[in-house]
């Protein structure tokens, strides 16, 4: 009995999809930078030869530092992700940030550190409605630092859950970052993992969670954003 042949598949083709598999998108806050790089790169490059490869390693590092990798996140219910690619540096109770609007009572604040070799963009830690976002200028400490979280310049937006709970995620500029960049509105409808911002260069994401969520990480432990189950939150917490 004859079967039916598989079609050839065409090696080019076939390298080209690996390609795109293994090498991530660049998130659109990047594209100034790289472009830039590649810029002044080929002028170098008229005036010095040798510079050229210099700033073909730099205009590389830069599109890798801003690479958006395609995430699956978990589909259940109750859960919270990472927002951020990072170490986590502190579990501990903590007020969120005043202007949030949340009250004095403290939440479990989970905070994870990015290093200038993290992906540093930020994906939305719960699936749900977007209730305040709030910016607030600061300082640059180290980002670190446990005091980073009250006095450096950050972002911080609160997402009300399905069921009624909410959780707080703050962006925190760090020693070297300089800028905040945040991509959706109050009121916005958004998807747990999706990518919503992006700091540029070393800095910090806390996520604020219910006091009696059940946290799954602990300082030390690496977290991939989007993908990383932080916590188990309880059900219709308001």
């Amino acid at each position: 009995m004859s079967t039916a042949k598989e079609p050839k598949k065409n090696p080019l083709a076939h390298l080209a999809g690996l390609a795109r598999d293994t090498i991530p998108p660049m998130h659109p806050a990047g594209r100034p930078f790289v472009l830039g790089a590649a810029a002044a790169t080929l002028l170098l490059r008229r005036i010095w030869r040798p510079a050229g490869v210099l700033g073909g390693v730099l205009t590389a590092w830069c599109a890798w530092f801003f690479r958006e990798p395609a995430r699956t996140t978990p589909g259940r219910a109750g859960l919270a992700v990472a927002p951020a690619d990072g170490t986590i540096s502190h579990v501990e109770p903590a007020v969120p940030p005043a202007e949030l609007g949340l009250g004095d009572e403290p939440m479990v604040r989970i905070s994870a550190f990015l290093t200038i070799f993290d992906v540093h963009v930020q994906r939305i830690p719960l699936a749900g409605r977007i209730e305040t976002i709030a910016y607030r200028p600061g300082k640059f400490l180290s980002a670190d630092l446990d005091k980073a979280s009250e006095d450096n310049e950050r972002n911080s937006m609160v997402i009300r859950g399905a069921d009624g709970t909410r959780v707080a995620v703050v962006q925190i500029a760090g020693l070297v970052a300089r800028r905040i960049v945040c991509s959706v509105n109050e009121g916005d409808e958004v998807a747990a993992g999706s990518t919503y911002g992006l700091i540029r260069f070393g800095s910090r994401v806390d996520l604020y969670v219910p006091a009696d969520s059940r946290v799954l990480v602990e300082p030390g432990q690496r977290t991939i954003g989007g993908e990383t189950v932080l916590a188990e939150l309880p059900q219709g917490n308001s």
